[in-house]
């Protein structure tokens, strides 16, 4: 895991690592590149102004969402003869399930984690907008899905590109076309990275940190449950979700609000800082390296996208196999999913770190000697130290934070210098990062940090109210929201897949994707910026893919919603 099986391999073989390292170094060189393109304020700003055109166009369907789509739920329009696969609430699950997870769990620590607690409140904002992103979504699945056979039906924005524009603009039909084969190859991405080894990553990492299970360990026990449930379809797929997502839910806000429970006196002031920290600069503190309004805005605003989906098209699949004619209904049941998922269970999270310290706490372990630093190569390096502490493992990633010049990120003077604890003979020692900067940096902290990744943090904070909490809470919820999380991405891909090279391709596919939940394991990703940039890669190539269709086609979702709204019988129902 943290080591991989590349340490392991020239262990034993007596061979230098260095060649190795360039290229995984050179290769986080260009995710952290294509992620930076990818992920910008402009692109960001657009996500948010789409959210907010369909919050207004559709005379803010939020309100109706939450009225109706329990009477939905109830079964109140249920209709056996219509087309379809799955009850609405498997659908409901089965989305749920790809959202709210450690999308949930690590995501929102590591939206705080790198653009303080500021993040939280655009997380709760794009949450807002995207009930009405995802009505907006789901109801053009439903209206060019695919239902040729009714027991397999298929949808997605890729049936929308294709049919949307051979019915409406038959002119431009090569260009659905392109845009359906463009979304198809991004959510089959996005379903590997984001969906599948980001989580798979997750579970591994804080399966090593509390139990000292090694990643591959891991990685095969996960690829062989989802491999059993995936096999079976989007049926079996459902079946297994409506039941683990419910459970896991249910425990997770019960143990949150325990821990609240014992910091209530707090929760009025975190949820202050959150608002206040969205608009001003948050200084730096502790663990935490400081942040601006910029960075709360991007790294809240890519968490939410991440976490609740709305934007990507991939909910819209699932949903596309519920068993309904009527495709609005279809639409307000997703339009739900970033309030529960988001508003809901993020903000229990969120506040748990914040009011328990985890996340700007005090140097874990204090130096016995400070590292010295030297100007080398070109760069700045650290003398190895000696880690004296017993509950610290080889290959465990720290951090120690230093002042030199500005911190683009921060717009502070403040850097972390990574590190690893590595084996000398009998020893433990921390090897440093080198560090660029035209001024020598000073290290201002009196000792250094664990580098609490994602899941791993969240836990911490549990741990810290009542000892083994967060060891056993956080890794059964981590390993149950991974497995239902993983195997909802895996049909999202599979669809992207069959779309593009027809039913005979979706047990290649789901064989392949079994072999990434493994490949996660073996210890290529190790900061929360290697966490970073793969989730962030799959979403940014996704959402790029997905609005467009949302922009063009956003009409005709909108007339359906409101022909529907403003039906008869639906409004006797709601009285």
């Amino acid at each position: 895991m943290h080591c991989g099986w590349y340490g392991y391999y020239c262990h034993f073989r007596k061979i230098e690592k260095l060649p190795a390292i360039n290229i995984i170094d050179n290769l986080r060189h260009i995710l952290s590149s294509l992620n930076s393109i990818l992920w910008n304020e402009y692109w960001i700003m657009i996500i948010a102004f789409t959210g907010l055109v369909f919050t207004i166009w559709s005379g803010f369907a939020q309100y109706k969402i939450i009225r109706h789509t329990p009477k939905i739920l109830g079964g109140e329009f249920n209709n056996k003869n219509d087309d379809g696969v799955i009850s609405h609430f498997q659908a409901l699950s089965t989305a749920l399930s790809g959202t709210v997870g450690l999308g949930n769990i690590s995501g929102v620590a590591l939206a705080i984690t790198l653009g303080g607690p500021g993040a939280i409140f655009w997380m709760w904002v794009i949450a807002i907008f995207g009930m009405a992103i995802k009505l907006i979504e789901v109801i053009l699945s439903m209206l060019y899905r695919n239902t040729e056979d009714p027991e397999n039906p298929h949808g997605g924005p890729m049936w929308v590109a294709e049919n949307g524009f051979k019915k409406t603009f038959p002119k431009y039909k090569k260009l659905g076309k392109t845009l359906a084969i463009l979304f198809a190859i991004s959510i089959a991405t996005s379903s590997i990275t984001g969906g599948n080894m980001f989580q798979a990553w997750s579970v591994a990492d804080i399966t090593y940190e509390y139990f000292g299970i090694e990643g591959w360990v891991t990685g095969i026990i996960l690829s062989i449950i989802v491999a059993a449930v995936i096999l079976g379809g989007i049926e079996r797929i459902a079946k297994v979700t409506s039941k683990i997502v419910p459970v896991m839910v249910t425990l997770y806000i019960l143990a949150g609000f325990y821990v609240l429970s014992i910091h209530i006196s707090e929760v009025p002031e975190m949820l202050i800082l959150i608002v206040t920290s969205a608009f001003t600069t948050t200084q730096a503190s502790g663990a935490f390296i400081g942040g601006t309004v910029g960075t709360a805005f991007m790294f809240g605003t890519k968490r939410a996208i991440f976490s609740n989906e709305a934007g990507q098209g991939s909910s819209p699949i699932v949903h596309a196999a519920v068993k309904t004619n009527e495709p609005v209904r279809e639409g307000m049941i997703a339009g739900i999913e970033p309030l529960i998922d988001t508003i809901v269970v993020c903000t229990f999270t969120a506040l748990i770190i914040l009011s328990t310290g985890t996340w700007d706490r005090k140097a874990d372990i204090e130096f016995d000697e400070i590292p010295t630093v030297n100007y080398e190569n070109n760069a700045w390096s650290f003398s190895k130290i000696i880690h004296n502490e017993k509950n610290g493992k080889a290959g465990d990633p720290v951090i120690m934070l230093v002042e030199a010049g500005k911190n683009k990120s921060s717009n502070q003077n403040i850097h972390k210098i990574p590190g690893k604890i590595m084996v000398n003979r009998d020893n433990f020692e921390i090897q440093w990062n080198d560090f660029s900067s035209d001024i020598k940096p000073k290290i201002i902290t009196d000792g250094y940090f664990y580098d609490y990744v994602g899941a791993t943090m969240t836990a911490k904070a549990f741990d810290s109210v009542n000892p083994g909490l967060g060891k056993w809470l956080i890794t059964i919820a981590s390993w149950f929201f991974a497995i239902s999380t993983i195997m909802a991405w895996g049909y999202y891909g599979e669809q992207g897949i069959i779309y593009l090279a027809g039913e005979q391709s979706k047990t290649s596919f789901r064989i392949i994707y079994c072999l990434l939940i493994f490949i996660a394991t073996l210890g290529f990703i190790e900061t929360s910026v290697d966490l970073d940039n793969l989730s962030g890669i799959g979403l940014g190539i996704i959402v790029y893919a997905n609005l467009p269709i949302c922009w063009v086609f956003g009409y005709q979702a909108i007339r359906a919603y409101k022909a529907y709204i403003n039906n008869e019988k639906v409004r006797n129902i709601e009285n």
